[in-house]
């Protein structure tokens, strides 16, 4: 005997019908609960370029000024306090063929540096371009208003309003003892604007123009003067280059010897007087020494306020490494020898 098909129709509407039966029964339909998600993907913070290390840093991280020091270099001085942490440190030539630095802080501020010492003529045109605050223990009526005619805020030890600022070590002898609270100075002034971006950095180490370009470098040899001879060693297994100062291991107070992913030398021009005066202002040959190598190149600077520009035969910028930078200011009367391995 024959089954009969139902109707598809006639079985829809009585699946209705139940339905419909169902709600008036008070009993609503049941469903399937909407599937959740979860992850722990975090997004990562927008970041920018540490202007004064070229590394990479949370966006609105480093919304302060710099802080420049001139920073002592005397046998009685040494080992200095918080150098080892600057962003950029110049070393030039200053009376009896002696050295002092301008050190530059602003990703990473100490809460000490020091010690802290009297400007030089040049001093202006080095820290003009940053902006920010220029820390120092005074000197000669002329330097000084040089320097307070700079776009930068002058803070001298022994001024008024500064006595919570500098102190005397009992560790050093005066006048090589007056250290400065940098971060707390620096807190004070959150009104001042960052600084500028100073040089061309690679994306990375090996990308810098030196790394890729350079002779191979095993160290850098400089003459001041023949007091003055500082080296720097490349040091692979930390990827920088060692301070020595003139066949001396050259340390930090913090027991760490002094370093710099990049070492750029410019060999300038110095007006001999009672006291030494570097020309910064024009341009001259260059040395810049990165990821084990070392390139020739032009150093440009036409004003006071103007950065230091590193340029290649093309004229295009070399790129430095992230990370500190040493500025060797070796007089043209000097010499800068770079070792081979």
């Amino acid at each position: 005997m024959a089954r009969r098909r139902r109707n598809p129709a006639i079985l829809a509407a009585a699946a209705a019908i139940g339905l419909l039966s169902a709600c008036s029964d008070g009993l609503a339909p049941t469903e399937d609960p909407a599937p959740t998600y979860s992850s722990d993907y975090v997004e990562p913070a927008a970041t920018a370029l540490a202007p004064l290390r070229g590394t990479a840093v949370e966006v609105g991280s480093l919304e302060h000024p710099s802080i420049a020091a001139k920073i002592d270099n005397h046998d009685a001085a040494r080992p200095q306090i918080g150098l080892e942490r600057a962003d950029l440190v110049v070393e030039e030539l200053v009376e009896g063929g002696i050295t002092r630095y301008v050190a530059v802080w602003h990703s990473d501020v100490p809460d000490e540096i020091g010690p802290v010492r009297s400007i030089r003529p040049m001093d202006p045109d080095i820290v003009s371009p940053f902006g920010g605050i220029i820390a120092y223990s005074g000197g000669q009526p002329q330097f000084v208003r040089m320097m307070q005619d700079a776009p930068v805020l002058n803070v001298v030890h022994g001024s008024a309003g500064t006595d919570d600022l500098f102190s005397r070590t009992a560790e050093k002898s005066a006048p090589h003892n007056v250290i400065l609270r940098a971060a707390d100075l620096v807190a004070q002034h959150g009104d001042l604007a960052a600084p500028a971006v100073q040089f061309a950095y690679a994306a990375d180490a090996a990308s810098s123009t030196a790394a890729k370009e350079g002779a191979p470098t095993a160290r850098l040899d400089l003459v001041f003067s023949n007091a003055r001879q500082p080296s720097w060693a490349w040091d692979d297994a930390g990827l920088h280059f060692l301070r020595a100062q003139n066949g001396e291991v050259d340390l930090d107070a913090s027991g760490a010897q002094l370093s710099a992913v990049n070492v750029v030398t410019l060999r300038v021009p110095v007006t001999m007087g009672e006291v030494p005066k570097t020309e910064l202002i024009g341009e001259g040959e260059a040395l810049v020494s990165t990821g084990g190598g070392t390139v020739s190149a032009t150093w440009i600077k036409r004003s006071a306020t103007d950065r230091i520009r590193l340029v290649d035969a093309f004229g295009v910028d070399v790129r430095l490494a992230a990370g500190s930078t040493w500025i060797e200011l070796v007089p043209t009367a000097g010499s800068a020898t770079v070792v081979a391995p």
